[in-house]
């Protein structure tokens, strides 16, 4: 049976391999995404039947229209069996007397809300399909914080807990969620961070059945 996944970010170097990843394993698949050219592009990429896709330009700030879309996912598919979160940025390069409260606000929106939102939404919805995988990245300096890191690192401990927490809520119904830790995605394919196709191996294991038992975990993936 196919399984259903949901991706935010999307569009992005990671979000694109994940998208195309899981498409070729043959999964339904779920984009959430802001700019509309770039989810085009994406979904052209994919060529995709309708009944295995579906795409929507959306606010993740927006808890009602979160909410909307994924009724309408789980009415498209008929379950919901993942959800992998790749959205959020970084600030950084500041002391706490340097940080703004903007600064902070942006971090928690990027990181917190838009997780709040996606788990009040989807995470019944996995439950009940009886298997399920709710993956984010993260970073290291949530368990060993680094100077002018502050405002970045309170807003993805917040986001990890949000996880850690789902993840002892649904133990029982088959769900799992983790945090992959890398130190930055290498993007570039310099060698500097961690490859998208490492973070994307790291995934496929986790949604592999041997990982049934592997939940609120920190993965480290990076020397």
């Amino acid at each position: 049976m196919n399984k259903t996944v949901v991706i935010t970010g999307a569009t992005g170097v990671l979000g694109n391999l994940v998208a195309k990843t899981f498409a070729e394993r043959g999964e339904n698949i779920v984009l959430l995404d802001r700019n509309q050219e770039k989810l085009d592009s994406l979904t052209a990429d994919l060529n995709l039947p309708s009944n295995r896709i579906h795409t929507q330009v959306i606010d993740l700030l927006d808890a009602q229209a979160l909410h909307d879309s994924a009724e309408a996912v789980h009415s498209k598919f008929g379950n919901v069996h993942a959800l992998i979160h790749l959205v959020g940025g970084w600030v950084g390069g500041k002391t706490i007397p340097e940080s703004s409260r903007d600064d902070l606000e942006s971090m928690l929106n990027q990181h917190v809300w838009t997780t709040f939102h996606l788990f009040r939404s989807f995470a019944r919805h996995i439950a009940s399909s009886g298997w399920g995988r709710v993956i984010i990245i993260s970073k290291p300096e949530t368990v060993n914080p680094s100077a002018k890191s502050a405002v970045y690192t309170a807003a993805k401990s917040a986001q990890e807990s949000l996880a850690l927490t789902l993840a002892e809520e649904y133990k029982d119904n088959g769900l799992t969620a983790n945090i992959i830790h890398v130190k930055a995605i290498d993007v570039k394919g310099d060698g500097k961070g961690t490859s998208p196709s490492e973070i994307v191996s790291a995934m496929l294991y986790l949604f592999s059945e041997e990982a049934d038992k592997v939940t609120g975990m920190r993965i480290p993936l990076y020397k």
